[in-house]
């Protein structure tokens, strides 16, 4: 895979990821609807903070645990293939028909930004996400930490948008969100692609 490949593929699929309705998402549409579009970009900001931090703990432990062992590199590989697999079985059998958009009562002013930083860095399926997703678009010849750093950025910016466009639209966004049949959909398409992914990592080499 070359590096313009790469990162094509991940941007494709972090997009896909990105738009698919989750806790992040019910946290910044409901401080958008209740409290107002400045305490709901703090809490979007918060929660890109903590993909950051994310990003950089799987990036420095995982880049020095595969230059350094062969084994290291094919027992992630195939634990990370599983989880994706997994995850996306679930996605296909029971697909979600709402998405829970209630989150904890309301606080103030840069209270948001922890809020939406904690709400992240204490929800270990990001990392988890991390470590499964990211090693699978590394590139022959680039340095596997800084580059897995890069491509959480790059998800971190593509939420930046995502949360931008909730918080600019959030009525109409918000009702088409909450229809059954949208989730169900993108579930479903989520839960294809972790397949796919799962399966081209359990496939790929060193």
């Amino acid at each position: 895979m070359t590096l313009i490949q790469s990162l094509s593929a991940f941007t494709l699929a972090a997009t896909l990821l990105t738009l698919t309705p989750g806790l992040d998402t019910a946290l910044v549409l409901r401080t958008a609807a209740a409290e107002g579009p400045k305490r709901a970009a703090l809490a979007g900001a918060g929660i890109l903070l903590g993909c950051l931090a994310w990003g950089a703990a799987a990036a420095v432990g995982l880049g020095a645990l595969l230059a350094a062992s062969s084994l290291a590199f094919t027992a992630l590989k195939w634990a990370g293939a599983a989880y994706l697999v997994w995850m996306g079985i679930n996605l296909l059998r029971k697909p979600r028909d709402s998405f829970e958009s209630e989150t904890a009562p309301s606080v103030s002013g840069g209270g948001w930004l922890w809020r939406g930083l904690f709400t992240n860095l204490l929800n270990p399926k990001v990392g988890v996400f991390y470590v499964s997703f990211l090693p699978q678009f590394l590139v022959e010849g680039v340095p596997a930490g800084p580059y897995m750093f890069g491509l959480a950025a790059i998800h971190a910016l593509l939420g930046a948008i995502w949360f931008a466009a909730l918080i600019a639209a959030t009525q109409p966004i918000s009702r088409a969100l909450r229809r059954p049949a949208v989730v169900g959909w993108m579930d479903r398409t989520t839960g294809a692609v972790f397949i796919g992914f799962g399966l081209k990592l359990a496939l790929a080499r060193r």
